[in-house]
C-alpha cells in the first residue's frame, strides 16, 4: 500500500491576494472579532514591499554519550523579517502618521486575503522604526520595522 498524496493547492501570488492590516485594539489577540479587523486600517494599497512575517525556531543541539549523532529539540520562537515598506506621501500624510515610531497595536496578516474562514496570522508590535529611505528614480518609500512583543497567534481563522 502506498501513502496517501497530499492533496493539490491552489497556487497563487502575494499581489492581489495578501492583505497586511494595522489594528490598534483587540481584546483577545489569538480570536480577534469582525467588529476589531473592521476598525483596523488596511495597509495593503500602500505597500511597496514586505517583509515574510515568518516565525521560526532555533534548533538546540541535544547530544548525548550513547551515540555520535547529534540529536536536536526546539528551541526559542521568534518572529523575523517584520517589516513593510510602504509609499512616502510628498505631504507627509502618509502611513507615518498611522504607525509613528514606538506605537504599538497589531499587524494582521492575511495570506489568503480577508476572507471568511480563511486563516490569519496576528501579530502583537511596536513599531521599532520608520526609515525614510531615499533611491533616485523609484517611489520613495517608508521601511517600517516593527518587533514582536507577544507570540503570534497562527493560522487563527478569520472571522
Amino acid at each position: 500500500m502506498v501513502a496517501t498524496p497530499i492533496g493539490l493547492s491552489t497556487r497563487y501570488i502575494p499581489e492581489g491576494t495578501v492583505k497586511f492590516y494595522w489594528v490598534v485594539s483587540i481584546a483577545t489577540y489569538t480570536s480577534p472579532t469582525r467588529a476589531e479587523l473592521n476598525a483596523g486600517t488596511d495597509l495593503s494599497p500602500q505597500i511597496a514591499a514586505m517583509g515574510d512575517w515568518d516565525v521560526t525556531a532555533t534548533p538546540i543541539a541535544a547530544p548525548d554519550l550513547v551515540s555520535t549523532f547529534v540529536s536536536q529539540i526546539a528551541g526559542t520562537v521568534a518572529a523575523n523579517n517584520t517589516t513593510l515598506d510602504m509609499y512616502a506621501d510628498q505631504a507627509t500624510s502618509d502611513a507615518r502618521t498611522l504607525m509613528p515610531r514606538n506605537s504599538t497595536g497589531y499587524i494582521v496578516k492575511f495570506m489568503g486575503g480577508d476572507v471568511t474562514g480563511r486563516k490569519m496570522d496576528v501579530f502583537p508590535v511596536t513599531v521599532a522604526a520608520a526609515a525614510k529611505a531615499t533611491t533616485l528614480t523609484t517611489p520613495v518609500v517608508i521601511s517600517f520595522t516593527y518587533v514582536a512583543t507577544r507570540i503570534p497567534a497562527e493560522d487563527v481563522a478569520v472571522p
